[in-house]
């Protein structure tokens, strides 16, 4: 029933106004409350605090949803999967009760700060420092590359609060946006995914509560490390549904497209292309199952989630560059679905920790 309806919803909602998100660079905020109100944003929230009550699996159908739609840029997976759970976990009742309620709805809408300009993937080198000053935190810095940064109300901030104590010394701080110091910089211009309102954002002096930290002052690299695996499940999820879509596509477009008196699929090489991105589907499909289905038995490892981001994203990758070159000159054409998920899905391989960090993470192991 979920997967009707969420399908019905990017279909007849979103699907259509994905080149207006496109022109404006964001979302526009009644499709999120829209969202909300349809029970697609925080399924896995408890139900008390307005959420779904739903677990990974139901987070997992909305994701695949939502890229088997084609649909590009849309934050709700970032705010409902990725930062709202962090506030399940580690915040206490009253922040529970006082935030959730918005989030569920889509009238909060959530972001994650953690890259900073030089820093990149290394999460304990971050620079934003939160100070104690008596009842409150005094924040300074800068983060990028902050998707839903231009719309959103409430950002999780990855701060030093002991800078000389390394990744002993993160934690994790909630910022609303409305608060005085706080300001965001330019739109970033990406390659692929014009909908996403990805942004440079800063902080002077920016004051907030003491309790707005969340969980535990200098535990934010720990707590980080343990929902990065979810994270990059996530991204293994949409990227198995984008390769099924895509080749979808791929096959019928050869199939119809002439070429030296026949079609383009009656070359053995397109066959064989077609019919090994077919295997490599089918078996990047059964990996991301099975892992699913790990995660909702708090059994993936570390390791585990790096190898699906991995595998994922490389398998997609090198699926579409070959999927374009089927396409000829069409497949550099922006109004091609292939040609928009060639920049669209290159993030893949970057985003969650690079696949370099994933390689480490899984060497760690052997």
């Amino acid at each position: 029933m979920l997967r009707d309806t969420a399908r019905r919803f990017f279909v007849r909602e979103c699907v259509p106004r994905q080149e207006a998100w496109n022109q404006a660079g964001r979302v526009d905020r009644e499709s999120w409350l829209k969202a909300g109100r349809e029970g697609l944003l925080c399924v896995t929230i408890p139900t008390e605090y307005g959420g779904g009550g739903g677990d990974f699996g139901h987070a997992a159908v909305i994701c695949e949803e939502m890229h088997g739609a084609g649909l590009s840029g849309v934050g709700f997976g970032l705010h409902s999967d990725i930062v709202a759970p962090y506030v399940v976990r580690l915040g206490t009742e009253e922040q529970k009760r006082k935030w959730l309620p918005g989030i569920c709805a889509g009238e909060t809408i959530l972001a994650v700060a953690i890259t900073e300009p030089g820093g990149g993937s290394d999460v304990k080198a971050c620079r934003t420092t939160a100070v104690r000053d008596g009842d409150e935190w005094v924040i300074n810095g800068s983060k990028t590359f902050i998707s839903n940064g231009m719309s959103a109300d409430m950002v999780m901030v990855v701060c030093k609060t002991d800078p000389a104590a390394g990744a002993r010394g993160v934690s994790l701080i909630m910022v609303e946006t409305s608060r005085e110091g706080f300001r965001r910089g330019r739109k970033l211009e990406k390659v692929g995914q014009p909908a996403a309102d990805t942004a440079e954002l800063f902080f002077d002096n920016v004051r907030v509560p003491a309790t707005n930290l969340l969980g535990e002052e200098n535990k934010g690299f720990g707590y980080l490390m343990e929902e990065l695996a979810q994270e990059r499940l996530l991204i293994a999820v949409y990227a198995a549904t984008a390769l099924e879509r895509l080749l979808g596509i791929t096959v019928e477009y050869v199939k119809e497209r002439k070429a030296f008196g026949g079609t383009v699929w009656d070359f053995q090489n397109s066959k064989f292309k077609l019919a090994d991105i077919k295997a490599q589907s089918v078996a990047l499909r059964t990996l991301v199952d099975y892992y699913i289905g790990e995660n909702m038995r708090r059994r993936l490892t570390v390791q585990e989630a790096a190898i699906a981001k991995l595998h994922a994203s490389e398998t997609l990758w090198k699926a579409i560059d070959d999927m374009v070159q089927l396409h000829g000159g069409y497949g550099y054409m922006l109004e091609y679905p292939i040609a928009r998920a060639f920049t669209d899905y290159r993030v893949s391989r970057i985003a969650g920790g690079t696949n370099e960090v994933q390689r480490e993470l899984i060497a760690r192991q052997l």
